[in-house]
């Protein structure tokens, strides 16, 4: 897995300030799309033992409230291979940070049957707290959005999604 980007102290990419990682490789190649230098899954930097060290030590601060995950796309399936195994060091590390996983899949496509289900996917999912699911539309775009670019994307909670078994919107 490679990655185009990391930001410490993002404060666009989920409630409070927040490391963001940005990974490489996408194949939705939304109309556009604000970050279409991910969409090549060669670019970027190789994701190293040394880059995961590097962000689990950019989130020790007190201030830092979790990490985003972004792209590209962090779903595709050769992502969720890469990212779960680091996304299970970070909750050993701060298990009171929360994850953020922006994803153009919908939720229901990364289900057990879904399009882009991998052996990964669930465990992947246990570990998030918030999805921010579905592609960028540019013409259901609007500022006024929370956390997300076009209308038709929802930030569900998953934590309370597991709970209930039905999707729970965190913002609506």
């Amino acid at each position: 897995m490679n990655y185009s980007a990391i930001k410490n102290c993002d404060i666009a990419n989920g409630f409070g300030v927040r490391v963001s990682l940005f990974v490489s490789g996408c194949t939705h190649h939304c109309k556009n799309c604000f970050n279409k230098e991910t969409w090549d899954f060669a670019s970027g930097e190789p994701f190293t033992k040394e880059t995961e060290e590097d962000i689990i030590k950019m989130m020790e601060p007190s201030y830092i409230d979790g990490l985003s995950l972004l792209g590209g796309e962090p779903m595709e399936k050769v992502n969720q291979k890469g990212l779960l195994p680091f996304i299970k060091k970070v909750k050993e590390h701060y298990p009171d940070k929360n994850i953020w996983c922006y994803t153009g899949y919908l939720y229901e496509d990364l289900l057990p049957g879904g399009k882009v289900h991998t052996c990964e996917t669930d465990e992947l999912l246990s570990l998030i707290d918030i999805l921010v699911d579905g592609e960028f539309k540019e013409e259901l775009y609007s500022i006024m959005l929370k956390f997300r670019g076009s209308s038709n994307q929802r930030v569900i909670d998953l934590n309370k999604t597991r709970e209930t078994g039905e999707i729970v919107l965190f913002l609506q």
